[in-house]
């Protein structure tokens, strides 16, 4: 991962969410619960950003059964040290922000 980019709320919740794999309608799910209702995809939003991540080969969609218009997709690799990353990232932003405010309320 390009330690300049910083990952979408909705590819971060979207990569956490296939951690186990997941259909698109159970990804919807988990990211709406994950982000307390802040995040909320379209179908059309997650499928776009879905193939987006797989040509990235972040995640990859499994086979399917016979006749299923069902999609199933599992994170990679790849897509875990992408996610693992991202978690530092914004672990350091935190202890940034924690070290100049210093937990203190400013006025």
């Amino acid at each position: 991962m390009n330690n300049e980019m910083a990952l979408t709320e909705s590819t971060y919740y979207i990569l956490l969410a296939l951690y186990k794999p997941q259909h698109g309608y159970g990804i919807m799910q988990q990211v709406e619960a994950l982000s307390k209702g802040r995040v909320r995809l379209a179908a059309g939003t997650l499928y776009g950003a879905l193939n987006a991540l797989c040509d990235k080969e972040w995640i990859v969609q499994l086979p399917g059964e016979d006749g299923s218009r069902r999609k199933e997709y599992r994170l990679t690799l790849r897509g875990l040290d992408v996610l693992k990353a991202e978690i530092e990232r914004l672990r350091e932003l935190v202890a940034n922000g924690e070290m100049i405010l210093g937990g203190q309320n400013h006025d």
